[in-house]
């Protein structure tokens, strides 16, 4: 029944997965997938949406020591088709759509990559509860002042599609009140600048926004890689991976460039002395 909701074939293969960079490749079938989204509750109309998740290549059980999680965006006209949240309480376990689509994700990112065992596969310390839905819903096109994320990406209005991203947590704030420059920047230098921030904003905020002057999302980013910023000696001391790097930075402070790999590829190399 499940596989009802799509016109692939069960022994097609949809994707690979790896549950960190120094893991195998699992490659996964149709069949597979459905298998999970059947254990994760799902209605077959949602299978398609399960299927592009497990297509991008981004597994919702990172093994990182940091507890990664993942969230899932959905764009398009199957937002509605298939009856998903994209207004109050989207984030929340308000929607069978949203909450089994997001479950799925993660069942067969933990069942089709090798699996996802704490202390053999999975090493986040602490977990993360992000993960039991992988924070998915759809964006409020309608209500939002700006370009929807898929078409801002290239595809058109009309075209469905799934975003997947990575994240550790989440900050809540209120609106933008009189001293919301003093707030978004308190909040962003508290993040991990290597890894960026993602901005998830009611279409009220989004509106106070856009009458401020920003009437394109590239305007807001803009804003904030020009006024979030920290100092060089916050980011050495306290990024662990940074600070470890830091003596070989100092080592290779007169690095050469090696030959390139192709017209737009190059590598930093230490000193012909150090090799």
């Amino acid at each position: 029944a499940m596989l009802m909701g799509t016109s692939r074939a069960p022994d097609e293969v949809v994707g690979k997965l790896q549950p960190t960079n120094y893991r195998e490749l699992w490659e996964f079938t149709v069949e597979r997938v459905a298998v999970n989204a059947v254990m994760a509750g799902a209605e077959p109309s949602y299978l398609p949406v399960i299927l592009a998740l497990a297509s991008t290549g981004i597994t919702a059980r990172n093994s990182s020591t940091s507890s990664i999680a993942a969230m899932a965006m959905v764009n398009g006209p199957i937002r509605d088709e298939i009856g998903m949240n994209s207004g109050l309480g989207a984030l929340g376990p308000y929607s069978h759509a949203n909450a089994t689509i997001g479950r799925a994700y993660g069942l067969l990112s933990t069942n089709l990559q090798g699996g996802s065992v704490p202390g053999v596969s999975y090493m986040g310390c602490q977990g993360n509860a992000l993960a039991y839905s992988s924070v998915t819903f759809a964006e409020h096109e309608e209500a939002s002042p700006w370009v929807p994320y898929h078409v801002q990406h290239g595809f058109s209005p009309d075209e469905s599609a799934v975003t997947a991203f990575v994240t550790w947590g989440n900050v809540w704030t209120e609106g933008v009140r009189s001293r919301w420059e003093q707030k978004l920047k308190a909040i962003l230098t508290g993040q991990d600048p290597f890894d960026g921030s993602i901005l998830v904003l009611d279409p009220l905020v989004a509106r106070s926004f856009y009458d401020l002057g920003f009437d394109r999302k590239e305007k807001l980013i803009r804003w904030i890689h020009e006024n979030v910023k920290i100092q060089a000696g916050f980011w050495w001391e306290n990024f662990t991976t940074r600070n470890l790097m830091h003596e070989l930075a100092e080592q290779w402070s007169n690095p050469t460039v090696a030959p390139s790999a192709g017209p737009s590829r190059g590598a930093l190399a230490p000193p012909a002395k150090d090799l």
